[in-house]
């Protein structure tokens, strides 16, 4: 009798905990958009043409069209492509489809704290301070305009020390945008040199974002299945949250310097800015304006703001070089706009519509973001036919859009005539969305086009790149790969250009 019993709470555990979410999990795909029929407790992990999204999204858009389910686990995850269908979610839609899905993974990271938080009211109050405080130190003003000119200069200088010879421009280009955010969030810039920005960029582009880029997806779905197993699991995550801590130990660092020597009539930056908020909130019940606090908003602030433009701006060069005639092009107008003005500023921007167009291309062009930062519905949805149920994680294909054949005349094929009309004047494309749309879209947008714009046109004032090796000789797609690949050695020349 106790063996039967035992089989019998045996079986009951079974039920509870395997059988019966699944058939949740059967239930809800009936009222979900179409997509390949997930396998019990596994979804479509371990199934061919399912998963990782990035190599088969074509082949699922082409089956089950623009609106799709696929499954990590018995956790549905809506797939959202192409611009009608992204402009109706994330425009028309934009609260339903406003959320913060949970993802153990990046939780695990920032502590519920900063710029990434599922609590609403906290990631409102984060998100308004952060955007006011880099307003007030010249966001989208002429005064960063200034910083981000006299940066440029500093990477000419590190360029003409290259001497014309190959060179990997990654970690001077990471090292010259970083700085632009340096001094806003620390109140100073840094040598290329120094010790704290190398180690910084060391753990931001080596560590951290090679380790996301080049590390199995599937092991980070896994850690989101199971959280509580993975934290006790070795792999590359543990070594990826070891880098996390740190940088975030660099940055307490600097917190606590900035505590040590503040002065509230004087002050230098968004540390300080937070500082002296955390002082009039202090009787805050949540607390939101904490050190931790701090420290993960500046952490996210570099991840984000470093990586992305950093990333862009290196690929918009490499493209000149593969491109020549487009890069000639793009000096000429340099040359003929900004004349004897010593370097391009902001004001040249709608006097430089090929270069516009230029760096728009570009920004389309880059696959770099696959899957957009995922979101979640913040109530059950009716869209499209489909009934979304509360809290469903939603992943928006922004690459999608911007090779979304019905908007783009030439998608595979890279043309700054995208952006240009009939007269050869910058037209604006709807379906350009290389900072996501919506709610959650990115907040350092207007940071990131005045860099790449100004980063890009001193950069040709002064230079000519070309590629070494064997980019030279690449069909545009396996370039772009081998970019991507953070293994890969890229290696160019930056020929400077007489005057």
């Amino acid at each position: 009798m106790e063996v039967l019993g035992a089989g019998a709470l045996l079986l009951l555990y079974l039920f509870f905990t395997v059988l019966f979410p699944s058939f949740k999990m059967y239930k809800k795909k009936s009222q979900l958009p179409p997509g390949p029929t997930p396998w019990l407790l596994l979804g479509n992990l371990l199934q061919k043409d399912a998963l990782p999204l990035y190599k088969f999204y074509t082949k699922l858009i082409d089956k089950y069209g623009p609106i799709f389910t696929v499954w990590v686990g018995p956790k549905p995850i809506v797939v959202i492509c192409g611009y009608e269908t992204m402009k109706d979610a994330f425009v028309n839609h934009a609260e339903e489809f406003g959320g913060h899905p949970a993802m153990p993974f990046i939780e695990r990271v920032n502590e519920y704290r900063g710029l990434v938080n599922r609590n609403e009211a906290k990631w409102r109050e984060v998100r308004r301070f952060t955007l006011s405080t880099l307003r007030e130190f010249g966001m989208g003003k002429k005064t960063m305009s200034e910083r981000i000119q006299e940066e440029a200069l500093c990477l000419v200088e590190e360029l003409v020390a290259t001497q014309g010879q190959a060179f990997d421009p990654r970690r001077s280009f990471t090292c010259a945008v970083s700085n632009v955010l340096s001094s806003v969030v620390f109140g100073n810039r840094f040598d290329y040199k120094d010790p704290f920005i190398s180690f910084l960029i060391h753990l931001i582009y080596d560590c951290i974002l090679s380790n996301f880029l080049i590390s199995p997806l599937f092991l980070f779905q896994i850690y989101n299945l199971l959280p509580g197993i993975m934290a006790y699991l070795p792999g590359q995550h543990t070594k990826i949250l070891a880098d996390c801590e740190k940088m975030k130990a660099l940055i307490r660092e600097r917190v606590e310097s900035h505590r040590r020597t503040l002065d509230p009539q004087n002050l230098r930056d968004y540390i300080d800015c937070f500082l002296i908020r955390s002082e009039k909130k202090q009787t805050n019940p949540e607390n939101i304006y904490s050190t931790e606090e701090l420290v993960q908003c500046v952490f996210g602030l570099f991840i984000a703001g470093t990586s992305n433009s950093s990333t862009a701006l290196v690929f918009s060069l490499l493209l000149m070089a593969k491109f020549p005639h487009i890069q000639a092009k793009v000096q000429q107008e340099i040359d003929e706009v900004v004349g004897a003005n010593p370097i391009p500023g902001m004001d040249d921007w709608v006097r430089m519509p090929f270069t516009n167009a230029v760096i728009h291309e570009t920004q389309r062009f880059e696959k770099g973001s696959l899957e957009g930062f995922p979101r979640a519905t913040t109530c059950r949805t009716e869209f499209r036919g489909y009934i979304i149920p509360q809290s469903t994680t939603v992943v928006p294909m922004l690459t999608t859009v911007h090779y979304d054949p019905l908007q783009w005349e030439t998608p595979e094929k890279f043309n700054p005539g995208h952006f240009l009309d009939e007269k050869g004047q910058f037209r604006k494309r709807n379906a350009f969305m290389p900072f996501s749309a919506g709610k959650r879209a990115c907040p350092g947008e207007a940071l990131a086009r005045m860099e790449l714009f100004l980063f890009f046109s001193v950069l040709l004032q002064n230079f000519t790149f070309q590629l070494v090796g064997d980019f030279k000789e690449m069909d545009v797609a396996s370039f772009h790969m081998q970019y991507k690949m953070k293994s890969a050695c890229v290696q160019m020349q930056a020929i400077r250009r007489s005057k």
